[in-house]
């Protein structure tokens, strides 16, 4: 049986983090941005720990059967709060697993509604329109993103 944990990033060696973050098959769907490297990856920790802390956000490191597979949670935006899902291309089978982790806290969180900025690079996903109350086309660092827009109540009625 596969077992999917969220972990504070306070229990992940960043050096455990780095070769994932630094994926090339990964970094091809998230905005440019230097690789990381052992001061900037512990830096990152820690923006992402202060993230957690705030109101509305949870931010987490994802282990699957006890492998480091990544990172997820919720995060301020400019609508609100928006997913994050950064996981390791061995694990991509698992992102919808994550996926209805995440809105669960965004349940357990308050939010009545979530965004899920997927890069130019990821097509448009049926099963995302269908969950979404809209979708646009959005331009954020230079680069362009589909948006979906998503109850969170609506989500739960699935």
């Amino acid at each position: 049986m596969t077992e999917v944990e969220f972990v504070s990033f306070e229990q992940v060696d960043p050096k455990d983090l780095l070769p994932i973050v630094n994926e090339q098959a990964l970094r091809t769907h998230l905005v440019d941005h230097p690789l990381f490297d052992a001061n900037s990856i512990r830096e990152w920790i820690i923006g992402k720990v202060d993230t957690d802390s705030m109101p509305g956000c949870r931010v987490r490191a994802v282990t699957i059967n006890g492998a480091l597979a990544g990172w997820c949670g919720i995060q301020p935006d400019d609508n609100g709060f928006e997913i994050a899902i950064v996981i390791s291309k061995e694990f991509w089978g698992f992102g919808i697993s994550i996926f209805s982790s995440v809105m669960r806290w965004a349940k357990e969180l308050g939010h009545d509604q979530i965004v899920f900025h997927l890069l130019e690079t990821r097509p448009e996903y049926k099963a995302l329109k269908r969950l979404a109350t809209k979708v646009q086309k959005t331009e954020m660092l230079g680069r362009n993103f589909t948006t979906y827009f998503i109850s969170v109540d609506k989500w739960h009625l699935k």
